[in-house]
């Protein structure tokens, strides 16, 4: 839903950009910078310092808004630049859920690597059939919107490691169930939108 509602930070985009867009960093630099502070994020979770992993997972978050404002503000975006943040966002999605491996969340139904995978695959098949759609030629707009895009993920997941720190194990995986089903619902939403476009042209 947030991805539809882009307008709503336009003034905090632009104050962003005036701002870091005078230091010497590209916004590709700023893009991998991401992944870097994920990482480090993920070595906190496995030395189970949470509130840490939860500041350095905030902070990739916060660099995938930089990089598209430096690179609006200095007039340098590009296909390939959003390619690269597009792809980017993927392996930082990713590390935040993989980090959750190393976590002894407890079982709810079924063991918690099992609603690990379940949101990875949701969150995959969320933003590929989107790709999908336009490169099958179903349909000639982009397909954004559905019940929990990228934004809503993540800020989830955040909210899901805030509770580790507070050694909230319990609810924290309930968090994770969530994300795990409403992601999943989310991939449906936009494969059946695809469909529908596509009669309707």
């Amino acid at each position: 839903m947030l991805d539809l509602k882009r307008e709503w930070f336009k003034p905090q985009e632009r104050f962003i950009g005036r701002t870091l867009g005078k230091l010497p960093i590209t916004p590709n630099q700023w893009t991998f910078l991401s992944i870097v502070f994920a990482l480090i994020g993920l070595c906190f979770v496995v030395n189970f310092n949470f509130f840490l992993a939860l500041l350095f997972f905030l902070i990739s978050g916060v660099l995938d808004f930089v990089d598209g404002s430096v690179a609006r503000a200095k007039n340098m975006a590009s296909k390939t630049g959003a390619y690269i943040d597009t792809i980017v966002d993927r392996y930082v999605e990713g590390i935040m859920f993989m980090s959750l491996l190393f976590v002894s969340l407890p079982v709810i139904m079924v063991p918690a690597s099992v609603w690990i995978c379940l949101s990875i695959f949701g969150s995959i098949v969320t933003t590929y059939a989107k790709a999908a759609a336009k490169e099958k030629e179903l349909v000639t707009q982009e397909l954004k919107g559905g019940l929990l895009s990228r934004g809503e993920r993540i800020i989830l997941l955040l909210f899901l490691f805030a509770l580790l720190s507070f050694s909230q194990f319990y609810p924290a995986t309930i968090i994770l169930i969530i994300i795990a089903v409403l992601s999943n619902f989310t991939a449906l939403q936009r494969f059946f939108s695809a469909i529908n476009l596509n009669k309707k042209q």
